[in-house]
């Protein structure tokens, strides 16, 4: 007789069936990609296979204060995107460094000490997607950072005493970002009644959080 659907928190307060535990996403399943042109290169999948990780955007929203009589009142002011990291594997062919490189070049120019005359100039996307270890062509959820620009870049360090591999560390800075729901069609989940994810959202173009 089969107990999985015993698993989980009870869904009543009558002691009825948990219902199982749904699959969760797994934080190794995941894969980021710098939309061309990232420092003016079209090809950047040494970027993409070297990424070793990345942490999801995190958005925080100002408070307002308003004053009335006797009391006050708290509204939504302005939102603020925080940055993110992305920890990149230093390769032997100095691919990724070179990409880094012509990215921190196309923002300031350091020989010639000149910058872009627009923001457009060196701004890129990014998408960091993640994955359910079966389906490598559809995204179960993806991440759309736009107006992204090196905020900082850290080469790492030297040590004798170490045998880990060298690593690059890029603080992304960008404008906004889209949270966007995956196909699911692995396993027969593209069908909305069985899709997990809400039938507004079951395709890559529909942004969560929203009705429609």
């Amino acid at each position: 007789m089969a107990t999985k659907d015993k698993f989980g928190v009870p869904l009543t307060t009558s002691g009825g069936s948990a219902g199982g535990i749904l699959m969760p996403k797994l934080k190794y399943r995941f894969r980021v990609n710098f939309v061309a042109p990232f420092g003016g290169i079209t090809e950047t999948k040494s970027l993409t296979q070297n990424v070793q990780s990345v942490t999801r955007p995190s958005v925080s929203v100002d408070e307002v204060e308003v004053h009335s009589f006797n009391s006050k009142i708290y509204v939504q002011g302005k939102h603020t995107w925080q940055t993110v990291d992305i920890v990149i594997r230093d390769d032997i062919t100095n691919s990724v460094s070179k990409m880094v490189g012509a990215q921190v070049q196309n923002q300031v120019n350091h020989f010639q000490q000149t910058t872009a005359a627009v923001a457009n100039d060196f701004k890129f996307p990014c998408e960091i997607e993640v994955l359910d270890g079966s389906d490598v062509n559809t995204a179960t959820e993806k991440w759309e950072l736009e107006g992204c620009f090196i905020q900082n870049v850290t080469y790492g360090d030297h040590d004798y005493s170490a045998a880990e591999s060298q690593i690059i560390t890029l603080t992304l800075r960008f404008d906004n970002a889209l949270h966007l729901a995956g196909g699911n069609n692995v396993g027969g989940r593209g069908d909305g009644a069985t899709n997990p994810m809400p039938a507004a959202a079951s395709t890559i173009g529909a942004v969560l959080g929203t009705n429609g």
